[in-house]
């Protein structure tokens, strides 16, 4: 037979916290968080300092700051000095030169007056190589005509000269203007006399003669005084007067300028640059006076 044992009684234990078990989980859990959330201080979060080639001998580094800003201040300030002087010479010159150039084009629109020029006009003459030269053919571009003679002991010579100087610096200079000589004494200066003469002087220069009332007319229309005698035996000596300037024409044909002896080798061409650099054709002045529009 089979012995049955006494079943023994089961003992379960009630699982329960009391409230100081769980108040000592509560603080040692927060305890826990708090470590791992609080930062942890490490020497790399201390205030940098600058170093000390940095910092001026007995200053600091604020002080060094301060003086910073002192010099960028002034640099600032002859920075804009510096500017102020260079702005104002360039509206200076700007505006020293424009008034020059009105200057000289109302000087220019004077001379060649309203209406008829006071000087220059219609001629015909005979140059060098027996060719007619009139007045059409002083247009294209500036002129300067020289009235003398020949059998002119030292004013003409010396004029000559001046004038080849003159000529050689617009040409380097890359002004383009047609020296013309009018003779004043046709009896005498025949086309090859005229011709040689000139070789002493300049090769550009155009030897222009014609007959005596071709010369007369010439004169006349250029106000230069003719005091040379019509009728005129071979050999035979007498005196020429006449007037001492250099006439300048612009590329219209028209007179704007008479330089005297006055002018030398650096005036001369000075004014001439000057009149030719503020040019305005006559096309362009009559139509801007036609619009109501003023030179200046």
């Amino acid at each position: 037979m089979l012995r049955l044992l006494p079943r023994r009684a089961l003992t379960v234990r009630p699982s329960f916290v009391t409230p100081l078990m769980a108040q000592k989980r509560l603080l040692s859990s927060s305890f826990v968080r708090f470590n791992k959330t609080k930062p942890e201080a490490s020497s790399s979060e201390a205030p940098k300092k600058k170093p000390l080639s940095r910092i001026p001998i007995g200053g600091s580094s604020t002080q060094h700051q301060k003086l910073n800003t002192n010099v960028n201040v002034e640099f600032a300030s002859w920075k804009a000095a510096a500017l102020m002087i260079i702005v104002g010479g360039g509206l200076w010159f700007f505006f020293t030169r424009e008034k020059k150039r009105i200057q000289v084009q109302q000087e220019a629109e004077q001379n060649r007056g309203y209406g008829k020029p006071l000087v220059g006009g219609p001629f015909s003459l005979i140059d060098t190589e027996g060719n007619e030269f009139t007045e059409q053919d002083l247009k294209g571009q500036f002129s300067i005509i020289y009235f003398g003679f020949t059998h002119c002991p030292d004013i003409c010579p010396d004029e000559l000269d001046k004038l080849g100087a003159w000529l050689d610096q617009f040409k380097r200079e890359g002004y383009k203007v047609k020296p013309v000589f009018i003779t004043c004494d046709p009896a005498r200066d025949t086309p090859a006399v005229i011709k040689e003469y000139l070789t002493d002087f300049h090769p550009d220069i155009i030897g222009l003669t014609g007959t005596y009332e071709q010369v007369k007319n010439a004169c006349k229309q250029y106000r230069v005084y003719f005091s040379t005698p019509k009728d005129v035996k071979p050999g035979q000596d007498y005196l020429v007067d006449h007037s001492i300037f250099f006439y300048l024409m612009d590329s219209d044909g028209e007179f704007v300028d008479a330089l005297g002896r006055n002018y030398d080798n650096e005036t001369g061409p000075l004014r001439i640059k000057e009149q030719i650099d503020t040019f305005i054709p006559k096309a362009e002045r009559e139509k801007k006076k036609q619009g109501g529009w003023s030179l200046w």
